[in-house]
This record gives C-alpha cells, sequence and structure tokens, in this order.
C-alpha cells in the first residue's frame, strides 16, 4: 500500500512540477521576446498591479510598520508597491541578463568601485562580495564576470528541479559555479575557497541556526558563515549592491573591503563582524526602502 505522504511526494514532482515549470517556462519565454526596456516596464506594471494585493504582502506592510515606525500609511502602501514593482522588473529582466554590458559607457548600469574589483582579483587571495536582495541583485555578478573576476554563488535552490534547470540557465552569462546551500554546499564552499576563489553571498535572509544581531532595531538571527570563513581563510570582504535609479537603468555600487575586527576572541569577532555587515545591510534599505525585499520572513515573529 502506496503512503499518503509519498504518493503526495509522487503528485507534486510528477504532476504539480512540471505544470509549475511549463508556466515558468512560458513567462521567461514571454519577457526574453520583448526588448530589454520593455520586458522591464511590463514586469514593474504586472508586479505594482498585482503583488499588493496578495496575501503575502501583508508581511512586508507588518515589517515595514516595525522596522519604520516612523512611516505613515499611506507611505508604507508605496513602499510595498514599488517593491513589488522591482520585483516585477527583476523578474522580467532576468531573461535578458546575458545581453547587459555593466561597463558600456551607454549601458543601462553606471558603475562606482570598479576598482575593487581589480584589487580582488590581483591580490592572490580568496575573497568574498556580500549583498542582499536589493535593486536587481542578479545583476551584481556581472560586473565581476565582466571584469575577468568568476564569482562562485551561494544560493538557495529551487525545489522544482525543472524551474532550477532555468534558473541556472539564465544565469549562464556569469561566470562561476553556483552552491547550492545545504551540507553538500558547504563542502563545495570550502574547496572552492580552498583553491582561492571568490564568493558572493546574500547576508540578508533568517538563519535559524545563526545568531542573534540587530537589524532595524530588533534581533534578526542571521548567519555567521561569511564571518567565519573570511576570519578563517583571512580573505577580503567587499559590500555591494546594486541600486535601482529609475525603470531599467541601475548603479552598481561595491565598496571598499571591510577592516575586521580580529581580537582573537573567535566567538566575540564573528558577532561583532556579523553585526556589522547587518548594519551595513540596513543602511542601504534605509536610504531605499522600497528596493529591498520586505517579503522575507527576516524576524522570529
Amino acid at each position: 500500500m502506496i503512503r499518503a505522504p509519498r504518493l503526495a511526494s509522487a503528485f507534486r514532482r510528477l504532476v504539480v512540477h512540471p505544470i509549475e515549470a511549463a508556466c515558468a517556462f512560458a513567462v521567461y519565454l514571454l519577457f526574453k521576446l520583448l526588448p530589454f526596456e520593455a520586458a522591464s516596464a511590463v514586469g514593474g506594471w504586472l508586479g505594482r498591479t498585482l503583488g499588493p494585493r496578495l496575501p503575502l504582502s501583508e508581511r512586508a506592510r507588518r515589517n515595514l510598520r516595525r522596522a519604520l515606525p516612523e512611516k505613515t500609511e499611506p507611505e508604507i502602501a508605496a513602499i510595498v508597491r514599488a517593491m513589488w514593482d522591482n520585483l516585477g522588473r527583476v523578474a522580467a529582466e532576468f531573461p535578458h541578463l546575458g545581453e547587459i554590458n555593466v561597463y558600456d559607457p551607454a549601458g543601462p548600469v553606471t558603475v562606482i568601485g570598479a576598482e575593487w574589483v581589480d584589487f580582488m582579483r590581483t591580490d592572490g587571495r580568496p575573497g568574498f562580495f556580500f549583498s542582499a536582495h536589493f535593486g536587481n541583485w542578479e545583476i551584481l555578478s556581472l560586473g565581476a564576470t565582466q571584469r575577468g573576476l568568476p564569482v562562485d554563488r551561494v544560493y538557495r535552490a529551487a525545489n522544482n528541479r525543472l524551474v532550477e534547470w532555468l534558473y541556472r540557465f539564465g544565469r549562464a552569462a556569469v561566470e562561476g559555479a553556483q552552491i547550492p546551500k545545504g551540507p553538500g554546499g558547504v563542502r563545495q564552499l570550502l574547496q572552492s575557497l580552498k583553491a582561492g576563489n571568490h564568493l558572493g553571498m546574500m547576508v540578508d535572509q533568517k538563519m535559524n541556526d545563526g545568531v542573534p544581531v540587530p537589524f532595524f532595531g530588533r534581533d534578526a538571527m542571521t548567519s555567521t558563515a561569511l564571518v567565519d570563513l573570511a576570519l578563517r581563510f583571512d580573505c577580503p570582504v567587499v559590500p555591494a549592491r546594486v541600486e535601482r535609479v529609475g525603470g531599467a537603468r541601475f548603479r552598481l555600487v561595491i565598496d571598499p573591503p571591510l577592516e575586521l575586527v580580529k581580537t582573537g576572541e573567535r566567538v566575540a569577532d564573528v558577532a561583532a563582524n556579523t553585526a556589522r555587515i547587518t548594519a551595513i545591510v540596513e543602511s542601504w534599505v534605509r536610504e531605499r526602502p522600497d528596493q529591498w525585499l520586505w517579503l522575507h520572513n527576516r524576524w522570529p515573529d
């Protein structure tokens, strides 16, 4: 007799996942057929029109009320609407990722701090870039790839293997391995650093087995993996973000490497540096709250 959990798993794999993948492929193809700026505009319209109506938006509104209590309800509504506009644009721009020339003066991206990519490429050590789900974060690694620096990226793999293939296909223009989170990913990450490679990590999501650090005045469980490994391998840590400056135009900002706290007290150093990195992300979000993904379940309640 087939047990219910096994039957449900088989149904998801054989029926639900192919339907999800067919929808994802259709949307990808639709946006791919449109010119880049037109795709971005359509994605933004869909996002800001449909997104605020979804039940998930209540989490964004709740997070905003707690993180930015000085904001009025109309201001919060405007931020949520703009957040969905940005998210819709990110999705619509994804099929065009390989067409973007980050360093073309006439292109859609202005770069500040490109010299720090050169520094990371030539300093003879492994290194980290960190960022957040801010602006169009998919463009970040292109800035390194197109300057001769492959970046291995740590990410959460999709549960649907067919959709996962589409994600990987869309990111083919970015050089470097895609390392899924999990035990296997940890081994691959360590091998990457031992080989002298560079890694990109998003540091703005909840990590239940992390450490609590302040984020908008409330403790948020935060991964220590980046700091642990940076201290262990004595490698530079560089903040980077992509701001949307209007429509399908962006500003890629790469800051100088951080001066990590190294007192020799391992636990205290990890906590202090993790808190500092989180404070940097908070400063980005405070400056442009409309560009961060407030849908994350970032705090424990």
